[in-house]
């Protein structure tokens, strides 16, 4: 089994900002020469996650919109303790329901992704320069 281990920036754009990173992942499986087997992406941060969806605008607005806005009741409630540190709880928070990794299989020397899906990064601190980590795995 081969094992091809990269890194990668990526510079978000936005406080909260969803930034396809399909083709980070794709030219690093091009790079290992694997034909077979899975790629690992993963980000080694606490204030951003991994998705896959559909690369649709008003999609990625809504996705936005969620992140920017699932934890707001509970922190009009009474806070989050974290914010006496960094005043970012709601993104830690978030990233932890997000995910920090995505797992895609590898056939045929491709992403085996569905039709409309794409690897997403969804930046909850922002914007920042991120690290993307694609380890891919087989033969």
């Amino acid at each position: 089994m081969k094992i091809h281990h990269a890194r990668a920036t990526v510079k978000t754009s936005g406080s909260v900002c969803v930034e396809n990173v399909t083709r980070v992942v794709a030219d690093e499986l091009g790079r290992s020469k694997i034909a077979a087997g899975i790629a690992v992406v993963s980000v080694p941060h606490t204030t951003c996650g991994l998705a896959l969806n559909e690369d649709e605008t008003g999609l990625k607005e809504d996705i936005r919109g969620v992140a920017e806005r699932l934890l707001t009741p509970l922190a009009r409630e009474g806070g989050f303790r974290h914010n006496c540190v960094d005043d970012n709880a709601q993104a830690h928070l978030t990233s932890i329901l997000l995910g920090h990794s995505v797992t895609v299989p590898v056939a045929g020397a491709r992403l085996d992704l569905g039709t409309w899906q794409s690897i997403f990064l969804i930046e909850l601190d922002g914007p920042r320069s991120r690290t993307l980590t694609v380890q891919i795995l087989g033969e």
